[in-house]
């Protein structure tokens, strides 16, 4: 193939790092069991708790090189398509590892955003809505999921770069993601050292006592977002060594590499009791040499999902983990001179699997050639009252914000039953 050329030549949308403002917020779940969970998972939720795994291939991952590959067509590109393990699906053959473990995916072939824009793509498939200042799915399965007097934030999400967004919606702050810049633990985690636990007890009384006052005759909810937030703060700092327990063998595992280790801690923390867990894997945005980049990122993506899936599978954790693979939109189908993919949101692909989502299926098509989507046709609006179905939020019903009813999915979509278990 021809030189590679760096990755961002074609889109310069910038990342931005978190605060540690958006951490102490971030940092908290005690919402409690909600009263929008449908009859038939409320028994459920008794016995175990449900959970969101979201996997995020940022910049786009191109639907030709993974989930709906088009080999010898028009705009198919080099690689072949290859079996799985479901009789008569193929993917793309850089994800040879997931192809294995195809018979606890679902794939929806027939997305489309209308839109090619990185933010837009993005809180559309966050928030099931194009505009607005609605929650991410993370910030409602917060909402409605977590256990009560959880010690752990209910909204994780561990990435290598920050984006500067509004998570939480509307609703409370608390329910806003929690930023983990990788596999490291958190800055400031740690009590410094010339600060004893005597000095460290009084300070906490003091703050309490200084909450107390402020908070007479005053509305409790930003107080108490802060007293929570301070409360899991130290139950991360308990917890320190979830940052610092991965093993010789599970880094061959994985692969080793930051993804990779990212993923060790995603599955760490869901079996700590997070409610949902975002890791995203980056670079995907590839204007340039898609081929040699899908070849580099999907080499790495496969085999550490393949492996992470496959241990959530053995541990039993698949039975109440809602597991998505998404990015922001596709690639289009023309091949651009510089051997590369550009934005596409008309016609891409996503997998699911897990709690809820009958496996092994494929929802909606693309025409011969990828251009637009020939049946089925859905967008994030679907996708979003789907996920929460699946996980046993009744997603028809509203949102109750200060004596405000907001519904918690978009109204005029609904969602993909044939995928629902």
């Amino acid at each position: 193939m021809s030189r590679r050329i760096p990755r961002r030549t074609g889109c310069h949308t910038a990342d931005h790092g978190g605060s540690r403002r958006n951490f102490l917020l971030g940092a908290t779940a005690a919402a409690g069991f909600g009263s929008l969970l449908t009859p038939r998972h409320a028994a459920a939720m008794k016995r175990d708790q449900v959970q969101i795994l979201q996997v995020f291939l940022q910049g786009g991952v191109s639907q030709f090189e993974s989930w709906d590959p088009k080999p010898g067509t028009e705009f198919g590109g080099p690689f072949r398509a290859i079996p799985t393990s479901v009789p008569g699906t193929h993917i793309c053959e850089l994800l040879p590892y997931t192809a294995q473990k195809m018979h606890l995916l679902s794939l929806v072939r027939s997305i489309n955003l209308k839109t090619n824009d990185h933010g837009v793509g993005t809180r559309f498939m966050e928030k099931g809505r194009k505009v607005g200042n609605f929650p991410y799915l993370g910030a409602v399965a917060s909402r409605y999921l977590s256990p009560v007097d959880s010690p752990l934030p209910g909204f994780a999400h561990i990435s290598t770069r920050g984006l500067v967004e509004d998570t939480a919606g509307f609703l409370e702050a608390q329910h806003a993601e929690l930023k983990l810049l990788g596999f490291q633990p958190p800055a400031n985690l740690a009590a410094p050292a010339n600060v004893d636990g005597e000095t460290q007890r009084r300070a906490e009384s003091l703050r309490r006592q200084l909450n107390e006052q402020f908070g007479r005759g005053r509305a409790r909810s930003l107080i108490d977002a802060y007293d929570t937030s301070f409360q899991q703060a130290g139950q991360l700092m308990d917890r320190r060594q979830m940052f610092e327990r991965q093993s010789a063998k599970d880094l061959v595992r994985y692969g080793g590499h930051p993804f990779g280790r990212n993923c060790i801690l995603a599955r760490t923390l869901l079996e700590q009791g997070v409610t949902c867990v975002k890791v995203t894997h980056h670079g995907y945005d590839t204007h340039a040499e898609n081929f040699n980049f899908h070849i580099e990122q999907l080499d790495e993506f496969d085999r550490t999902f393949a492996t992470l899936l496959g241990d959530l599978e053995e541990r039993g954790m698949l039975e109440h983990t809602l597991v998505i693979v998404f990015s922001e939109f596709g690639r289009t189908p023309k091949i651009n001179v510089r051997y590369g993919r550009d934005h596409w949101g008309a016609s891409f692909s996503i997998a699911m699997g897990g709690r809820g989502i009958q496996p092994g299926g494929v929802i909606g098509a693309t025409n011969d050639n990828g251009t637009e989507v020939s049946d089925r046709e859905v967008d994030a609006g679907h996708l979003f009252h789907t996920y929460l179905q699946a996980v046993g939020v009744d997603s028809a019903q509203d949102h109750q914000v200060e004596g405000r009813n907001i519904p918690i999915g978009d109204p005029t979509t609904e969602p993909i039953q044939e995928l629902l278990a």
